[in-house]
């Protein structure tokens, strides 16, 4: 960070430049990865018992859940679905509704909260993901303060 307008910090012209010129690319926030954890999550299951039930290592279910190029097989998804009592098609595609059987209203397949809602807040995240642990302390404060002062 250097220098101030209007007492808020300015950021450097470097990142914001990279946040000007960011090839932008379709990357949908809740991918599968998030659809996985979050099933196993609302299960309560560890990644180890998962794995278990699947009968693989927890490695896997770790690199399922961290949105790599690993994804888990046809079968592997049915597995996951049958053990935390989720939709195989909400799973596979976040299409459809989230719970195998819900009785009522399904709970939501997204999470909204959690989600950038506006192409501005999904700039914002992806910017600040890009900073270091130490660069985003900062950023965060001065967020923080901010909003409080409204």
């Amino acid at each position: 960070m250097t220098g101030t307008v209007d007492g808020w910090p300015c950021l450097q012209a470097s990142f914001v430049a990279w946040v000007d010129t960011r090839k932008r690319t379709h990357c949908p926030m809740f991918q599968q990865s998030a659809r996985i954890r979050q099933a196993r999550n609302d299960a309560n299951l560890s990644q180890a018992c998962l794995a278990e039930r699947l009968g693989v290592d927890r490695s896997a279910v770790a690199h399922w859940e961290r949105n790599s190029a690993a994804s888990p097989t046809v079968a592997h998804l049915t597995t996951i679905a049958l053990a935390t009592g989720i939709s195989f098609e909400w799973l596979a595609t976040g299409r459809g509704p989230r719970v195998i059987g819900g009785k009522g209203q399904a709970p939501p397949a997204i999470v909204m909260d959690y989600i950038a809602q506006s192409e501005s807040e999904e700039r914002l995240l992806l910017a600040f993901r890009s900073l270091s642990a130490l660069e985003q302390v900062p950023v965060l404060e001065m967020l923080e303060a901010h909003a409080k002062a409204r």
